[in-house]
Formats: C-alpha cells, sequence, structure tokens
C-alpha cells in the first residue's frame, strides 16, 4: 500500500498543484523520471494511509504535515508495474510552500496551475515506451510544463477535475 498527496495550494492569485519528478537513477525504482504526486509506501508507524501521504510529503518536498488542511481521499488505484495499492488524498495549504526537493528521490517539483488541468489542450494522447519490448499505444496523458504526466498520476488528476467540477 503507499499514500500519495495532491497538495493544492495559492500562489499568484490562482491555486497550484505539486507535482514531482522522479529523479532518474533512483536504483530500484520503476517510476524513474516520471511525473508523480509526493507519496510513497505505507510505513507501520504512519497508522492511516494519510499520515503515510503527509509524511512522504514532508520527506520528498519539506512540507510539514501539520500545515496541511486535509480534504480527504480520491479512489484508491490499483499499479501493477510496482505492485501497490495507491491512496490519493487531497490537501491544501494557505500559503505558497518553500520546497524543500530530497534530490535522492525529486529531480524537481512543478507547480501546475491548476485552471492548466481544466484547459482540454492539456489532454493528448501519445505511445510510451515502458521497456525494451513493450510500447503502450495512444496513452492519454496531461501535457504539463512541458512534461508528459500519464498513468496513475494522470488518473488521479481526472478524478481530481471531476470532483472540482462536482461531477466526482
Amino acid at each position: 500500500m503507499a499514500g500519495v498527496l495532491a497538495l493544492l495550494f495559492p500562489k499568484n492569485d490562482e491555486w497550484q498543484l505539486a507535482l514531482i519528478e522522479r529523479v532518474t537513477t533512483h536504483s530500484g525504482d520503476r517510476h524513474s523520471g516520471q511525473i508523480s504526486f509526493p507519496g510513497g509506501k505505507y510505513e507501520a508507524g504512519d497508522g492511516i494511509l494519510m499520515n503515510t501521504a503527509l509524511r512522504e510529503a514532508h520527506e520528498e518536498v519539506g512540507v510539514a504535515p501539520n500545515v496541511v488542511n486535509m480534504l480527504g481521499a480520491l479512489t484508491e488505484l490499483y499499479i501493477p508495474v510496482s505492485n501497490y495499492l495507491v491512496h490519493p488524498f487531497v490537501g491544501w495549504m494557505d500559503h505558497a510552500p518553500v520546497f524543500q526537493p530530497q534530490w535522492s528521490e525529486v529531480q524537481s517539483v512543478l507547480e501546475v496551475p491548476f485552471h492548466a488541468l481544466e484547459d482540454p489542450a492539456t489532454l493528448q494522447t501519445t505511445d510510451i515506451r515502458v521497456a525494451n519490448n513493450m510500447t503502450f499505444k495512444e496513452v492519454p496523458y496531461f501535457s504539463l510544463s512541458g512534461k508528459v504526466v500519464w498513468g496513475a498520476t494522470a488518473m488521479i488528476l481526472s478524478e481530481l477535475l471531476e470532483v472540482a467540477a462536482g461531477r466526482g
């Protein structure tokens, strides 16, 4: 099991969403180089999965759990390639955080204006090569900050948009 945090915060008079670009050199990480939410594996000391998401966000981007106002959970999602059941949580801050990435895991932090997710032009499709002999065809993705945001992260973003629009 794993917990991830969709963190919303105000900046430049609009809501932003924090995503991370995972380092490409992290050994054993099947998601290296991908764009994701801050998050990771459940640990016994977490108690509940929401705490996992908050702990991992603190470790990966330096956001203290006590400054995040939790809104709730989105639908859990199974990730076959890593064999994790991911539990996404949504939280917000009343100010823009000063991100402090954990450079061993996080290459960069993306601050994405929420309205960019609502722009139909950001949703596109592409072929994605995932192994030497495997390519996924016509994969839907969000084009955000010049990055391809696909897979579980894109699915969670889609649900977040539905919930924000009152349809979920």
